[in-house]
Order: structure tokens, then C-alpha cells, then sequence
């Protein structure tokens, strides 16, 4: 940035790789910051790009449906959301067992998924002990802050 004339010099190479990423990760935005200068790109989802990850959730929700009818995944009271948009992972390692299954029981305290965000391994953990009814993600899917993971009973 430069002072004297008060205008912000734009790393425009930069911008356009992030807008890339954006498009490679169906991600709604991303940003980065290095030292002072911080940069957001975001875009506007339409329904038809909503629309593409919702394929993977119809399968967890509708088998414990008839258990509870009332109560959309995103309203049950045992709903962990993501603190972070970012791409989920339900195991540790490619080849290695998932954290957590469909009617295992939890721990509070337990890590029931990791998300990755900016090459950093976030894991998320269990805000209380019960048993898992949903898990509404797939491993490897990319995640928007406040987006239900796991239904916890």
C-alpha cells in the first residue's frame, strides 16, 4: 500500500488464483491476509450451485426420519455446525477408520471430524456426550460456516 496517494495496490495474480480456488473447492469465499494487507473474494451462490452438495445429505437424514419426523437435522438441539467454512474429513488419514459412525456413542470432548481450512487440520470436537443419529457430510466435502456435520442424541 502506498501512503502518499492513498490508493491500495491490488495483487491482481493473486486475486485471480484465489478466484480459481474458489471455483476448484465450491467454496463460497476465501481470505487471506499477510501482514497489513487482507484479501476476501467471495461470490454469490445461486440455488443451482446450493443445490450440488445436497445430494450427500438425503441419505443420513432420511434413515433415522421416522425416529424423529419433527425435527429437521439443522433444528435438533444435538446439531454440531461448523465454526468454519472449510472441507471435512471424517477420518484421521485416508485409510484409517472414521471418528465417528451412525449410532456410535460419543463423548464430550471427542473428536468427531476434522475440517481443513488453509492447510490447517481443525478438529471438531463433541459439545456433549450421547449417541450419534446423523453425520451429514461426507468425507472430502467442502463445508460452509454454520452448516449442520453431525446430529448428536
Amino acid at each position: 500500500m502506498t501512503e502518499k496517494s492513498g490508493a491500495m495496490q491490488v495483487d491482481l495474480k493473486l486475486v485471480r488464483q484465489l478466484a480459481e480456488l474458489l471455483d476448484e473447492t465450491s467454496l463460497s469465499e476465501i481470505e487471506v491476509e499477510d501482514g497489513g494487507r487482507k484479501i476476501r473474494v467471495a461470490r454469490t451462490i445461486t440455488g443451482a450451485v446450493m443445490a450440488a452438495p445436497s445430494p450427500v445429505q438425503p441419505a443420513p437424514v432420511a434413515a433415522p426420519a421416522s425416529a424423529a419426523p419433527a425435527l429437521p437435522a439443522g433444528d435438533h438441539p444435538g446439531t454440531v455446525k461448523s465454526p468454519m467454512v472449510g472441507t471435512a474429513y471424517l477420518t484421521p488419514e485416508p485409510d484409517a477408520a472414521p471418528f465417528v459412525t451412525v449410532g456410535a456413542s460419543v463423548k464430550e470432548g471427542d473428536t468427531i471430524l476434522i475440517i481443513e481450512a488453509m492447510k490447517v487440520m481443525n478438529p471438531i470436537i463433541a459439545p456433549r456426550g450421547g449417541k450419534v443419529l446423523q453425520i451429514l457430510v461426507g468425507s472430502g466435502q467442502p463445508v460452509e460456516f454454520d452448516q449442520p456435520l453431525v446430529v448428536i442424541e
